[in-house]
């Protein structure tokens, strides 16, 4: 059976609800990280599951943040930042920088990075890089950082978010 054309008028777009794209993307699975900068002398962090290579020559990844997050004012500023690939053992990590009002930093293991960035401790691998470009998409932000330096710690199985839960990745889920 062979694909037909797509013409316009032959299925016409609906708009989309605000609701059902929520619903879809919660189908979607997503590596978990978390983004740690520093404002001045404060670390800023928050989760991320939105984290996307987009070249590897030269490296370069992307991420998304809303608009609204109290962790953007300081990202609008910040020259460099680390992006830290979350564990499977490490959702308490994640549930704390995803939560807002909160010292998000209190009661979690990190050290600076000899340029300032913070690196939580026991991450599997993370990257720091310099902020090419922030492009203002709907109600968040696209932010493009180039790496220039990594470090691949370990080898466990990430940790995924998906259908509102945390899952791990190991060689039992291969299909």
């Amino acid at each position: 059976m062979s694909a037909q054309p797509w013409s316009p008028g032959a299925d016409p777009a609906q708009p989309v609800d605000p609701t059902a794209f929520r619903a879809i993307f919660r189908r979607h699975p997503a590596g978990v990280a978390v983004v740690t900068l520093t404002d001045g002398d404060r670390p800023v962090g928050f989760t991320a599951t939105s984290v996307i290579s987009v070249s590897a020559e030269p490296p370069v990844l992307v991420f998304s943040v809303a608009g609204t997050s109290s962790s953007w004012p300081a990202l609008a500023r910040a020259g460099s930042l680390t992006v830290n690939f979350l564990a499977a053992d490490q959702v308490d990590v994640s549930a704390r920088f995803a939560t807002s009002g909160i010292d998000r930093f209190a009661g979690v293991d990190w050290r600076r990075l000899p340029t300032g960035e913070p690196v939580i401790s026991g991450v599997p691998s993370w990257v720091r890089g310099e902020v090419l470009q922030r492009t203002a998409v709907g109600s968040s932000f696209l932010v493009a950082v180039r790496a220039v330096e990594a470090a691949q710690l370990g080898s466990g199985p990430p940790l995924v978010y998906h259908d509102r839960g945390y899952h791990r990745v190991d060689g039992s889920s291969a299909v």
